[in-house]
């Protein structure tokens, strides 16, 4: 441990600590790392005394007028220093109320703060008192459980859960980044206070998932969420996608299974967080659309659009982006199967025309989607579906390049309609303006301003519309 001491940072705070005869602690997911052998930029710091005092001191020591913003209620303060953010907290004990998560604060020994920890791999601390510089303070065995990737809490797991039952998925998320194993009775601490949930705001919940889905093998951690009984709480449409049903002995597969599939497949390709919920909401809507004909066995008829009708009322019931993230998400849902039918040898210029404006800038993301989407453990059809994906992506990239409609702005403008035909804003002005764009996708008229100036002239003519201006064109 002496090495990372050996950073600017803790050695002022080293000094200031002999200088006030203070002890302080570099403490939780600061150490933790330093055992994985892991990166960490936040730093915390708890104080046997007054933690703002100490932090405004340090601050003053590294440089005169360096910003510190403090929470007195809390007990806790902050600054910026070389990249990093150290907060520091005075040692505390928490008492909560049972329908909340904000505790009551109370003054504390090291020993007390390190029992209110969530987990004991979060509590072990390190001396940077002169006193005992270096010396690491582990009452709960943590780093035996860093060893043995174990995540059990300090104390018993009902306690620990019913105070702050965020760290329940917190739990979760740590099992997930750090492929480690939940110990039984912390497992079973969750599944006994999973209703406790409720009370957490939907933020915090989406912070957490957040973090889940930008794992590895984010899977891991749905299927944690499922078997503790904590994603019926915050999102049942992935719950209600459990199950297979079977009749005349014909089944569908499990498309709860699938999803986390799917999900772990974009991962393995992508990072993009949002194409990651695109993932896991995909097939949100198959439980409602599902239905059983004689003739074709199950179907999903029409799953995709109203799982893009979905998308927005999850968005907002998490508190996750209403803006451009919840209509990428929204997209490639609603055009998950799009690409598929593509595949075939006759599908016309048209289809890959439409498909090329609708997806836009978001085409390749949808690709990656459709070809993640490919979960048979059949090796002969997985074999037919990328050569089906690679013959789409070929067609996608010759009628760009042909007809460079990705994107695309009719090159008739709605004032170049109503300036020639000297009309207001009206509903011929629409017409016409679609009629372009339609002409354009089906490949009546080439993406040019001479062809869809010449069209424009004959949809007017059929509305009526005479020339009102001589000299426009």
């Amino acid at each position: 441990m002496k090495n990372f001491l050996d950073h600017t940072i803790f050695q002022i705070i080293t000094e200031v600590c002999a200088e006030e005869d203070t002890e302080a602690y570099v403490v939780g997911g600061f150490v933790r790392d330093r055992f994985l052998g892991r990166d960490s930029k936040d730093i915390d710091i708890v104080v046997v005394g007054d933690g703002i005092e100490l932090a405004q001191k340090v601050a003053k020591k590294i440089r005169p007028g360096l910003k510190v913003v403090s929470y007195r209620n809390f007990g806790t303060a902050m600054f910026r220093f070389h990249g990093m953010e150290i907060e520091f907290a005075a040692s505390r004990k928490e008492s909560y109320k049972a329908d909340s998560r904000k505790p009551k604060v109370f003054k504390a020994t090291l020993e007390e703060d390190m029992q209110r920890r969530d987990f004991t791999i979060n509590a072990m601390a390190i001396g940077l008192h002169p006193k005992n510089h270096g010396q690491l303070i582990d009452p709960f065995n943590g780093q035996e459980d860093l060893k043995k990737k174990i995540i059990r809490t300090p104390l018993d797991p009902v306690h620990t859960f019913s105070d702050d039952p965020l760290r329940m998925i917190r739990a979760i998320r740590f099992a997930t980044r750090l492929n480690f194993r939940i110990e039984e009775r912390t497992l079973e601490g969750i599944r006994e206070n999973a209703e406790r949930l409720k009370i957490i705001s939907a933020e915090r919940i989406a912070e957490e998932l957040t973090k889940i889905l930008q794992s590895e093998k984010p899977s891991v951690g749905f299927r944690l969420l499922d078997s503790t009984g904590l994603l019926p709480v915050f999102l049942p449409e992935l719950s209600n996608l459990k199950g297979v049903e079977a009749i005349d002995g014909r089944m569908h597969k499990d498309n709860f299974q699938h999803t986390l599939m799917v999900l772990d497949n974009v991962a393995g390709v992508s990072e993009n967080i949002w194409l990651r919920w695109a993932a896991l909401l995909h097939d949100i809507a198959k439980p409602l659309t599902k239905k059983y004909i004689p003739e074709q066995g199950w179907t999903f008829h029409g799953h995709e659009y109203l799982g893009a009708k979905m998308v927005p009322g999850i968005f907002r019931r998490l508190r996750l982006p209403m803006g451009a993230e919840m209509r990428f998400v929204q997209k490639m849902v609603a055009l998950h199967l799009r690409p598929i039918v593509l595949a075939s040898e006759d599908v016309t210029d048209s289809a890959v025309r439409r498909l090329l404006f609708e997806a836009g800038d978001d085409i390749d993301q949808l690709m990656t989607l459709c070809e993640a989407d490919i979960t048979s453990k059949n090796d002969r059809l997985r074999a037919v579906y990328k050569a089906n994906f690679a013959l789409v992506r070929k067609k996608l990239k010759e009628i760009e390049e042909k007809d460079a409609v990705r994107n695309f702005q009719p090159p008739v403008t709605g004032e170049d309609i109503m300036k020639f035909f000297g009309i207001p804003p009206c509903k011929e002005v629409g017409i016409i303006k679609n009629a372009i764009k339609e002409a354009i996708l089906d490949g009546v008229i080439r993406n040019n301003r001479e062809e869809a100036w010449k069209f424009m002239l004959e949809k007017g003519k059929e509305l009526g519309l005479t020339p009102g201006t001589p000299e426009a064109g």
